[in-house]
């Protein structure tokens, strides 16, 4: 696997010391995993993708989500030179991936949507026929122990369930200790057992240093694993952010819950300003705010109507809610990526 230094694009007219010019932008040494520069994708009359642009630091865990028919897909599928950009600028890990597709591939791990594997081949084989691909010396049997294979590595994958195939999936997608992952719905067919052994996959990746690019429609995984989300609707971004930075800016409420030994009927929360909605219930009352300075003003309230507290929780907006926000769509738990 390539051990050249990430790289960054700065202008159009720039110049490297040795006089060398691109033609859309130069490649400067930095800690940037991915660059998108006003990226546009049209598909005959349909702009699948416009003026994207979107910066991916080494290390990260990075969420992109989307409603359907968003331009998300478009937008990994240029990355992975899938797809031809109809306009824009790529960098991924220092590279053009349209030309220098080979130098991209060799430092890159995927786990796509669509992936195809053997049915008459072992879950050892295909990791031995990954590492054969990548060059590596990986040991496939530490590979399948890792995604929870190991007691399965000799048997035909045409017996695998749909999550032991995504679990597979994903151990080729380690192999060579790629400086990227892309991961396309990493979760899908995933039991909870492997829902949480792909979570900690994913931070002990990043924890050696390399760039998790994560797509997926369970926004609960995302909330879980991400530094940073981006979210696109209608071929654009619409927003990039933490998610709890994106909480503030959608001025998205929190509930505060309030324990008390007995609930007192005549609190006046209500009239407290940032308290957007008060439902009292057996022995706790649940305290919509939208301004977190408000919290100390709501368990002062709450004892001065004679009640004594006896616990406090905060339940924070959840990552759909914020992005029901930004897409002005109505959804749960998950969408549609």
């Amino acid at each position: 696997m390539s051990t050249a230094a990430p790289c960054h694009a700065v202008a159009h007219d720039a110049v490297l010391p040795s006089g060398t010019l691109t033609s859309g932008f130069v490649l400067l040494r930095d800690m940037t995993a991915i660059r998108i520069d006003r990226l546009s994708k049209r598909f005959g009359d349909v702009a699948a993708v416009r003026d994207v642009s979107l910066t991916v630091e080494r290390g990260e865990v990075f969420g992109f989500l989307g409603p359907n028919g968003a331009g998300k897909s478009t937008t990994i599928n240029v990355l992975l030179d899938f797809v031809r950009p109809t306009a824009g600028d790529i960098s991924v890990l220092g590279h053009d991936p349209r030309r220098e597709p080979r130098a991209v591939r060799e430092r890159l791990g995927i786990l796509p949507e669509g992936y195809g594997l053997y049915d008459r081949l072992s879950a050892r084989r295909h990791l031995a026929f990954a590492a054969d691909l990548e060059a590596s010396d990986d040991d496939p049997a530490a590979i399948l122990e890792r995604v929870g294979l190991a007691d399965d590595a000799d048997r035909p994958v045409g017996g695998f369930s749909k999550g032991m195939r995504q679990r597979l999936a994903l151990g080729m997608a380690l192999v060579g200790d790629p400086d990227l992952l892309v991961l396309d719905e990493p979760s899908s067919g995933l039991d909870p057992n492997g829902t949480r052994t792909m979570r900690e996959i994913v931070r002990e990746e990043a924890e050696r240093g390399a760039t998790v690019f994560f797509s997926s429609h369970v926004l609960d995984q995302v909330e879980a694993v991400c530094d940073r989300v981006a979210i696109m609707n209608d071929g654009e971004l619409v927003a990039v952010d933490s998610v709890d930075a994106l909480r503030t800016a959608t001025d998205s409420a929190s509930t505060l819950v309030v324990s008390v030994d007995e609930v007192p009927t005549d609190h006046g929360l209500g009239d407290l300003d940032g308290v957007t909605d008060v439902t009292a219930g057996d022995g706790s009352l649940r305290v919509a705010c939208s301004d977190p300075a408000i919290k100390a003003a709501v368990i002062s309230r709450v004892e001065s109507a004679g009640a004594s507290v006896t616990d406090i929780d905060v339940e924070e907006t959840s990552l759909a809610d914020v992005f029901a926000a930004y897409t002005d769509e109505s959804t749960a738990t998950e969408v549609d990526a």
